[in-house]
């Protein structure tokens, strides 16, 4: 079944479709069961620590070595550098990516709107939007750049990969390593979200420290496809995404053909809705590093390439505290989507599907509607934000808009507006 899940993070995972596919205590015997292929795909250095060895070994109809060359196509509008013009620190909001008229699959949908680093420094990221209306059809596609965090805003996903098959709803996530080849269907005929694509170190759950064993995201709760194959020849497509730019290759047979396999390199998904969410009991707003979900790991300790962080439904509590997120100016580069309801620090503008971005030392905050009626609601009986789902890819490295989200028709030209009814309220007569 194509919709069995083993659950775990990180877990060495043995799966196989065929009774008798996977190899006992070999993993490359000299005549594998099924006249399979034996084939290692390795996510980390040969020599990383144990702890942090992420690879798989795939047991396949053909290898992955078998296609035409490839020969670079259009990119779209993915775009493969960032610093071609001046970033700006201006705070910017976009509305949500319209939905396509024309036939548009998942890969065709990306628009590229930040990034940073570069795939081949293996820092930084992209983080690109998708609007799409039709499925992959005969064509796969994988990046060689990063692994892929998959966020769905409207419409569901099916991430038909080489390990196994992923179905995705908004509130969920999904993570495809880089150099997974996958296709994407959509269910309900269309679909929107984010994609962010990491270039840097693999995406990993944080350390609790003084939390202790239990809270944020549990490793049960993320799910990690059984083994599931096409068995097909034909016509088809290879799409690479490599060193920024998009690259084709034909291929004669679908390149899902793995029967089994064992690792921990391999595709998963979670379900925001199992975050288990920590906040203040007694005064003050904690900081967001507290709603962290994944975080990629950088070279300075506790300063990461890439978070990912959520803002879910939770119970307000503390006392005499200004309960949304206070005005702050940060070191870190913030872009924020939204994939249900309201926001709690905006009272209009940030829809679902949009996005926002706030970079290093651009002041930000709760705008006029909110910063008053958060001043003036009574901190003595506690407060449900509900009904409500926003992210947050934050990152140690400046985001640099690209020329195409700065020129978006989707672009909010007065956004800064949104503070511009700050009313002075400093009287030195009135402690």
């Amino acid at each position: 079944m194509h919709n069995a899940y083993q659950s775990g993070f990180g877990n060495e995972f043995a799966t196989e479709a065929l009774p008798g596919a996977l190899p006992a205590h070999r993993n490359s015997p000299q005549n594998a069961a099924y006249g399979l292929y034996a084939e290692q795909i390795s996510g980390t250095a040969f020599t990383a620590p144990r702890s942090h060895n992420r690879r798989s070994w795939l047991y396949r109809i053909r290898p992955a070595a078998m296609h035409e060359p490839f020969r670079q196509r259009e990119n779209g509008r993915i775009v493969a550098g960032f610093e071609q013009l001046a970033t700006p620190p201006n705070q910017l909001r976009w509305d949500p990516l319209a939905l396509p008229s024309a036939p548009t699959d998942f890969i065709d949908g990306w628009v590229t709107m930040a990034g940073n680093g570069s795939p081949a420094t293996q820092t930084g990221c992209a983080i690109h939007l998708y609007a799409a209306n039709r499925d992959m059809d005969r064509r796969y596609f994988y990046s060689a750049d990063g692994e892929l965090l998959i966020v769905p805003q409207h419409g569901r996903l099916q991430l038909r990969t080489e390990l196994g098959v992923l179905d995705i709803a908004p509130h969920e996530i999904a993570v495809i390593p880089r150099g997974i080849r996958f296709q994407v269907l959509l269910p309900d005929g269309e679909a929107r979200g984010y994609v962010c694509e990491n270039f840097g170190a693999l995406l990993r759950l944080p350390d609790l420290g003084p939390i202790g064993s239990n809270g944020l995201a549990n490793p049960r709760d993320f799910l990690t496809p059984c083994a599931h194959y096409e068995d097909r020849e034909g016509d088809f497509e290879l799409v690479a995404k490599f060193c920024g730019n998009l690259w084709s290759a034909a291929i004669g047979h679908s390149p899902l053909d793995v029967v089994a396999w064992h690792g921990n390199y391999a595709p998963y998904k979670y379900d925001l809705r199992h975050f288990n969410t920590i906040g203040s009991i007694s005064y003050d707003h904690p900081d967001p590093s507290i709603f962290l979900v994944l975080q990629s790991p950088s070279d300075t300790p506790g300063v990461d390439n890439l978070d990912f962080v959520i803002f879910p439904p939770r119970w307000l509590a503390a006392e005499d505290t200004f309960r949304p997120p206070w005005f702050h100016r940060n070191v870190a580069s913030e872009f924020m989507g939204l994939i249900h309801g309201q926001y709690d620090a905006k009272a209009s503008g940030f829809r679902p599907g949009g996005a926002s971005l706030h970079n290093c030392m651009s002041g930000h905050g709760p705008d006029a509607a909110t910063f008053d009626k958060a001043s003036a609601s009574d901190t003595s009986v506690p407060h449900k934000v509900a009904d409500t789902m926003a992210f947050m890819f934050e990152t140690r490295h400046v985001l640099h808009p690209t020329a195409g989200a700065l020129a978006s028709p989707d672009l909010q030209p007065d956004y800064a507006q949104c503070w511009a009814g700050m009313a002075r309220r400093f009287d030195p007569q009135r402690p």
